[in-house]
């Protein structure tokens, strides 16, 4: 076990918890993906340290945010961001077998199966966003979907995810560098999307993140003799060499456009670069891809925390991380404010920390 990675994950989890009682994890009240992401990050922790104060303050958090039979307190699904803090509740409901976990979860999972999506079958990412898929959205309900399928033996739901990751393959990837861009409007009428192609015009690092990330996920509830786990495997490791290819050398971290770091305005960004050292880190663990590159994983991770991580009086304060960002161009990704200890870079530091935690 790599004992620095858990006190740096552990370091993380406590700070925040003096932060903030569960409850109060901004957007407060929300069924939101900033507080979904940072506790399946404490979980992803506490899988390696078992501390039980991590699982009772995710499940603070979710108790704060259901009635007692399973309705998410003031909640409207306009966005797939919404669903992604169902993961949380699988192994709230196997702990403790309580019913509201249960109906949460047959409910949102219904939302999603029943989502708006386009002529080909690609969810909206949002409500308003008529036939954009982002790749964020992937990560939201991709695993959830696999989830519950798995659970609950319902090949329908698993299909419908898979055809989500297939499609942002078929239709986002770029065909040279095998990056993948922000999102793609299949109607061609955002006002960001290329008239012929409807992508996007730039590679931003933490929707790449959220897509590698999604993958392997997803593959941990697929059988792996089956076609499509096998045809993911193959995916995340071409994706994933796409995303070593443009890793910074010197700093051994990822800039926020991702394949312009020669230009003097971009900048190293704290949170795709945790998502992609958790990516390659669980692809080696879980034989994706072998460990040639397991020295340049640990040595970006050491980079993460010398370049954006200071801990001062007992507390962890992650900085570098771009704050929420929609479909940019160039200018646009690189004049975004960054924070320090956001959420979800906070979960993505706790992700990567769980995972580096794991190699012996």
């Amino acid at each position: 076990m790599n004992n620095k990675a858990l006190e740096y994950g552990k370091l993380a989890c406590d700070t925040m918890m003096r932060k903030f009682d569960a409850p109060d994890l901004p957007p407060k009240g929300d069924f939101h993906y900033h507080a979904g992401v940072f506790l399946s990050g404490m979980l992803n922790i506490y899988s390696v340290c078992s501390d039980e104060k991590y699982f009772e303050y995710t499940k603070a958090w979710v108790d704060s945010i259901i009635t007692d039979v399973g309705v998410i307190h003031e909640y409207v699904h306009s966005t797939l961001d919404d669903h992604m803090a169902t993961i949380l509740l699988y192994p709230l409901l196997e702990r403790t077998g309580e019913e509201k976990y249960e109906w949460a979860i047959r409910q949102l999972t219904n939302e999603v199966r029943n989502w708006i999506r386009s002529d080909i079958g690609g969810y909206w990412h949002k409500e308003i966003r008529t036939d954009q898929m982002w790749l964020d959205g992937l990560y939201m309900v991709g695993p959830m979907q696999m989830m519950y399928a798995k659970k609950y033996n319902d090949e329908r739901v698993s299909k419908q995810a898979i055809h989500q990751a297939y499609l942002m393959y078929e239709n986002i990837q770029d065909k040279d560098t095998k990056l993948l861009y922000h999102a793609w409007d299949y109607s061609r009428t955002a006002e960001w999307a290329d008239k012929e192609t409807g992508l996007a015009p730039e590679f931003w690092g933490r929707a790449m993140g959220w897509y590698v990330v999604a993958l392997l996920d997803m593959m941990e509830y697929m059988d792996p003799d089956s076609d499509d786990y096998k045809r993911f495997a193959e995916i995340e490791k071409e994706v994933l060499g796409a995303v070593w290819n443009v890793r910074d050398k010197k700093s051994g971290l990822w800039y926020q456009v991702l394949d312009k770091g020669d230009r003097s305005d971009n900048w190293l960004e704290a949170s795709c670069s945790c998502l992609f050292i958790y990516a390659a880190a669980k692809a080696i663990r879980m034989g994706v891809i072998d460990d040639s590159i397991l020295n340049e994983i640990l040595e970006s991770f050491d980079a993460v925390i010398n370049t954006f991580v200071e801990v001062k009086d007992g507390d962890l304060f992650l900085s570098g991380v771009c704050i929420g960002t929609g479909v940019l161009d160039y200018a646009g990704y690189i004049a975004r404010p960054t924070s320090t200890n956001d959420l979800h870079g906070m979960g993505a530091l706790l992700l990567m920390c769980a995972e580096i935690a794991r190699i012996k």
